[in-house]
């Protein structure tokens, strides 16, 4: 089992920053991918950003590409989102995610054969 544990959200203002960080615990050796997704109430959950052990790559969707980055402390098992020039659409709640398996065609979305999912936490943008 994996336990991930996110913090770092609240209320920022249009075009302010927020820092998102996610810890793992448990069966975290060797994953697949860990990164990030948002939902909206209503709205499908949608895929921000992953970041993948082979290979170390980091994919964006196109929607925060320029302005999140991902980035990872392999020692502490954690990843961090830097959301930088926010707007009203990035209001959402934001989930940490880390899959074991494997992955074709790696993306924004971190999947595979068993995903773990935080429990959540809520960024708020104002205008």
């Amino acid at each position: 089992q994996v336990q991930l544990i996110e913090s770092g959200g609240g209320t920022a203002q249009a075009g302010g920053s927020l820092r998102l960080s996610c810890v793992a615990s448990g069966s975290t050796y060797n994953p697949n991918c860990m990164g990030w997704f948002r939902q909206v109430p209503g709205k499908e959950r949608e895929a921000v950003a992953a970041v993948y052990t082979l290979g170390g790559k980091t994919h964006y969707a196109d929607s925060v590409k320029g302005r999140f980055t991902l980035s990872q402390d392999n020692a502490k098992n954690a990843v961090y989102l830097q959301m930088d020039s926010l707007s009203p659409d990035d209001t959402a709640m934001y989930y940490c995610a880390l899959a074991h398996g494997f992955t074709i065609v790696p993306g924004p979305a971190c999947m595979g054969d068993d995903v773990y999912w935080g429990q959540g936490t809520q960024v708020t943008v104002a205008s």
